[in-house]
């Protein structure tokens, strides 16, 4: 009987792969103050002018990615800002207004406030299609997403789906996908006709939050609450593999430069790190220690630089609350990848 060697050879590279010490792959780099006000949400990264936003409370903070420091800020008195982002061909960035109900379109130059626009209430994700240009506002609990045109500051069109959202991600080819917290799914939204075109279910993720899109691989990574992330296929919805993560994800980030992708877990004070070595592919790198609550956070591409939010937790709490914290005490830690 004839052996074949290959699937030996096969064996002999998974055992060493498993087997490889994980040595740390990013250095802590600082650490940065924000203060109040102390509740805050997403933190989402402008690679084309070097800058890293922070939406908390009624504050949108303005980082310089470089120098790590705060060179503006953004403030709408009494508003809930969650997400922000920027479309393309316009000077404009858009944020929301969730507790009062509002979009609302600022000039990134001067940082002034240009126009609120009537939205749903209860705001989470903000994002740009790259194709029409149009900024999507997902309001989760009221189940619909707002579609603003840019060059009108209206709204042209309300997405109504059938279930509680969470994160939102622009494709490059006219798609919004969004992850389905209700269902347990990940929608597909057609952006030139404004319509779901796909409900693709996720079995094994609980309550989907965190969502980010590699455009070359045409994957998508979603965050789920059990302590899995999804890669999934963009085209046909089908699950690549589940990766473990920590407890408390909320946010997800893709490097496209190195083929990074990372999980924020806000239980564990944890991100998790995976490396690509191709669309179908990932392994483990060595996690980061960050702080309990630190659920949220973004990655510059041009420097790797991770950015993530997070506050003291009071002695003896989960840190899952705005009541749970330290007054004034948010900032940022910094991450650089170790080269």
């Amino acid at each position: 009987m004839t052996l074949s060697i290959k699937p030996i050879l096969a064996l002999a590279v998974l055992v060493l792969t498993a087997a490889a010490p994980v040595r740390p792959s990013y250095r802590f780099a600082a650490n940065l103050p924000l203060g109040a006000p102390d509740r805050w949400d997403y933190a989402v990264a402008e690679p084309a002018a070097g800058r890293v936003y922070v939406a908390h409370g009624d504050s949108l903070a303005v980082i310089d990615a470089r120098a790590v420091k705060v060179i503006g800020t953004i403030r709408v008195p009494g508003a809930g800002m969650h997400g922000v982002a920027f479309p393309a061909d316009t000077a404009l960035g858009f944020t929301d207004d969730g507790d009062r109900g509002r979009a609302l379109a600022f000039d990134r130059r001067t940082l002034k406030l240009v126009k609120a626009i009537p939205a749903p209430k209860d705001a989470d994700a903000v994002a740009a299609d790259p194709l029409t240009g149009h900024v999507f506002i997902v309001a989760g609990d009221p189940r619909t997403i707002a579609v603003i045109d840019p060059k009108t500051l209206a709204i042209v069109a309300t997405v109504r789906a059938d279930e509680a959202m969470e994160y939102a991600a622009a494709g490059a080819d006219g798609t919004l996908y969004v992850a389905g917290a209700g269902r347990n799914d990940l929608l597909a939204i057609d952006t030139r006709t404004n319509r779901i075109v796909r409900h693709w279910p996720m079995r094994g993720c609980a309550n989907p939050h965190g969502l980010a899109y590699d455009r070359g691989g045409r994957r998508l990574f979603m965050g789920c609450v059990n302590g899995v992330m999804m890669a999934v296929d963009a085209g046909d919805g089908h699950v690549v593999t589940t990766l473990p993560i920590g407890r408390g994800s909320d946010a997800i980030a893709f490097d496209p430069r190195r083929k990074r992708i990372f999980s924020a877990n806000g239980k564990d004070g944890s991100v998790t790190v995976y490396q690509q070595f191709s669309p179908d592919h990932y392994r483990a790198l060595a996690p980061l220690r960050t702080a309990v609550s630190a659920r949220t956070m973004t990655v510059d591409p041009a420097s790797g630089r991770l950015f993530v939010v997070a506050a003291d937790p009071r002695p003896g709490a989960d840190a899952d609350g705005a009541s749970r914290i330290v007054p004034s005490s948010l900032h940022v830690l910094v991450f650089d990848p170790v080269e």
